[in-house]
């Protein structure tokens, strides 16, 4: 399920895409990890009444993408609330008829332009963190999950926790030998260890404030020991919960004293997209994991 970002338009003052209350639509799942960024970071800097949302079902289609709730009325589940669509792939339709990419969430929609103007998850964060801070209250223009102090150590952080966590489970999952797997999933455990040694002596990744290296890297995390660990990914040497004990008490913190991780964390959604029929192509990785004969890392 990595993000497939095509549409790389920001949201600022004076260009195409100008920050205005409702006229922009944000199409999540809260299956995916990437969508699940910006609905925490929406919910962290009081966007809800700025920019709508919409989420889709859990029962992903390899055709026709993701869902709304004509097609699948599963609890949690939106209908389209713009065009009445019954999947994702007819709102990419809807803005460029030509498409042929991956149907990805996140979308951020702009409803003036009837147009898709980003669907990138780190740009879409970097967007909420800023772009709409004249239009809040004073308590959410001081959320700030991106400060200019702290910026070259977070890009820091996230680029080594997308490659070797983020995107690295993906890679053990997709992986064509074993030797590939191998690879991959040491680097995985690699990561959790330094994230491991980094929350063992903080509160959060980049000293004491959350900051959107917490945000990216908690939406991987959370899913972890629910998804990564076993079934197709095989990322199975240790579970957080019982092998990592600060990123767990960590994660445990995030989801009970703030409502915006809690909130967006539906692990009814998570399980049957990743567990249940054809869900993102994981039939095809199994297929694959049978035909090469990949087995279980061990360290």
């Amino acid at each position: 399920m990595s993000e497939g970002s095509t549409f790389r338009d920001m949201i600022e003052k004076g260009g195409k895409f100008e920050p205005e209350i409702g006229r922009y639509h944000l199409y999540v799942s809260y299956s995916c990890p990437y969508a699940a960024r910006t609905l925490i970071t929406r919910k962290l800097k009081g966007l809800e009444s700025v920019v709508d949302a919409t989420v889709v079902g859990p029962h992903y289609d390899l055709k026709l993408a993701w869902p709304f709730a004509g097609p699948d009325p599963f609890p949690g589940t939106d209908r389209d609330p713009l065009f009445d669509s019954n999947y994702l792939r007819e709102i990419y339709l809807k803005a460029f008829p030509d498409y042929a990419g991956r149907f990805s969430v996140p979308v951020l929609w702009d409803k003036k332009l009837a147009t898709i103007a980003n669907n990138d998850s780190g740009d879409i964060i970097r967007i909420f963190n800023s772009a709409f801070n004249h239009l809040l209250p004073q308590q959410y223009c001081e959320v700030d999950l991106y400060p200019a102090t702290s910026r070259k150590e977070i890009d820091e952080i996230n680029a080594w926790v997308f490659d070797m966590l983020n995107h690295g489970v993906y890679k053990a999952a997709f992986a064509k030998s074993q030797n590939e797997y191998e690879s991959a999933a040491q680097k995985v455990f690699e990561a959790l260890d330094r994230v491991e040694k980094i929350l063992s002596t903080q509160k959060f990744l980049v000293g004491d404030q959350l900051t959107e290296a917490d945000v990216r890297l908690w939406a991987t995390a959370i899913r972890f020991d629910v998804v990564y660990f076993g079934g197709a990914f095989r990322c199975n040497v240790r579970r957080i919960r019982d092998g990592y004990p600060a990123i767990h008490l960590w994660m445990r913190k995030l989801y009970w004293e703030n409502e915006a991780f809690k909130a967006v964390t539906r692990f009814d959604h998570i399980k049957i997209t990743y567990h249940g029929v054809s869900p993102v192509g994981l039939s095809f990785v199994l297929q694959v994991q049978r035909l090469t004969g990949i087995i279980r890392l061990t360290l």
